[in-house]
């Protein structure tokens, strides 16, 4: 072998060997990083931005009279968003007042007549009595010849039709009282209706006027002035970008060692690696997508094939974050999530329930409706208490 012959094999056993040094020292540092990191994170880039969609949807039908907001505009929880036109909402509302008023005076009248009634039956009996006394004393003067029997045949027809105008009046007293009901006026089932319907057209005058149920910027906003709408149509959506989770869906290979309370974080493509978003765990989905699907997938045909499903983890994202770099819904992440922690739950605990998401509370116009009821009642009626037979 020559000399130039024995240095070429040098090189190529100095370059094996280096070659093999390289693949140990990689192979040592993949290893080093699956011992104590690697073996301990779970990874997806198939995460996306999720949030709540409210819809604003009037209670009542009616033709948009204004809207106040836009697409992209922020709006605050109870800023007005949508106006209808009230006139028929104000008509309705005007004539089951005019209703509510006059059944309260019907009503009214129908206590006066038990009163009225009640007096009449006394009368009827003071002149039963009166006749009954007639009648006997005349019967001791036809005794002794004093009044002939004729006048004691009258005095018995009177006594007779006293007891027939006293049955009468007993019979029209118990059928005022029947009309005007065994209870007070704001109870009776007339006055009731009434009060019904004058409630629910308040309600509806007041629904003319729609609010923004939550705080947070306008989506989409199809309707469009002077559209007639119907009860429960969108007229716009609204996002609270300040109430955002990450969906994640990791494939089922991955779920082993996921656990509720993990801590997580996040890339956001729309900023880069530069900005690391961090959160939690919150839940792991029930079921894969596919089988909430309209027509779930038939397995059990003869053609399957296998596909590795992936399952929604749901993870939250920390306080504070959102508002220097804020996220919209739809935005693609990629997700890490450590899994040293394996003591908790694959599962959410069971809670006690509790209000997670508030819209504004209406109960302002039932009591405004209230006062309303009360004071065409007050005005069109004595303080009347239930009648007695």
């Amino acid at each position: 072998m020559t000399q130039a012959a024995e240095n070429n094999h040098e090189k190529r056993k100095r370059w094996m060997l280096s070659i093999t040094l390289v693949f140990i020292v990689l192979g040592l540092i993949y290893f080093c990083y699956w011992l104590f990191w690697g073996q301990y994170s779970v990874s997806t880039d198939d995460a996306y931005v999720d949030g709540n969609s409210v819809q604003v949807m009037p209670q009542i039908s009616g033709r948009v009279l204004s809207i106040f907001v836009d697409e992209t505009d922020r709006v605050k929880k109870g800023d007005i968003v949508v106006k209808l036109d009230p006139i028929d909402a104000e008509i309705a509302l005007k004539k089951a007042e005019s209703t509510l008023a006059v059944v309260t005076r019907q009503v009214s009248q129908y206590y006066d007549s038990v009163n009225e009634l009640k007096a009449n039956l006394r009368l009827k009996k003071d002149n039963l009595d009166k006749a009954n006394e007639d009648y006997k004393r005349r019967q001791g003067l036809v005794v002794n010849k004093t009044i002939s029997a004729e006048d004691l045949s009258h005095s018995l027809i009177a006594l007779n039709a006293a007891k027939d105008d006293l049955l009468l009046a007993e019979q029209q007293l118990s059928a005022g009282i029947k009309l005007a009901g065994d209870t007070d006026l704001y109870h009776h089932p007339q006055v009731t209706e009434s009060i019904i319907n004058l409630r629910n057209a308040f309600l509806n005058w007041r629904r003319t006027v729609l609010y923004s149920p939550v705080s947070g910027y306008v989506a989409k906003r199809p309707v469009q002035v002077g559209q007639q709408v119907s009860a429960d149509t969108t007229l716009m959506v609204i996002v609270p970008l300040n109430e955002l989770w990450i969906e994640a869906n990791f494939k089922e290979s991955q779920l082993k060692n996921i656990r509720v309370g993990q801590p997580a974080e996040m890339i956001a493509d729309a900023y880069g690696d530069q900005i690391k978003f961090k959160g939690h765990v919150v839940g792991i989905n029930p079921g894969t997508g596919s089988a909430f699907d309209l027509l779930p997938p038939q397995n059990a045909t003869g053609n399957w094939i296998k596909i590795v499903q992936r399952l929604p983890v749901r993870i939250s994202i920390d306080d504070g974050q959102l508002k220097d770099h804020p996220l919209r819904v739809g935005l693609s992440m990629t997700v890490y999530i450590d899994t040293h922690e394996r003591k908790g739950e694959p599962l959410n605990a069971q809670t006690s329930p509790k209000v997670i998401y508030e819209a504004v509370d209406y109960s302002s116009d039932l009591n405004d409706a209230e006062k309303l009821i009360e004071t065409i009642l007050k005005a069109n009626s004595k303080n009347i208490e239930p009648v007695t037979p």
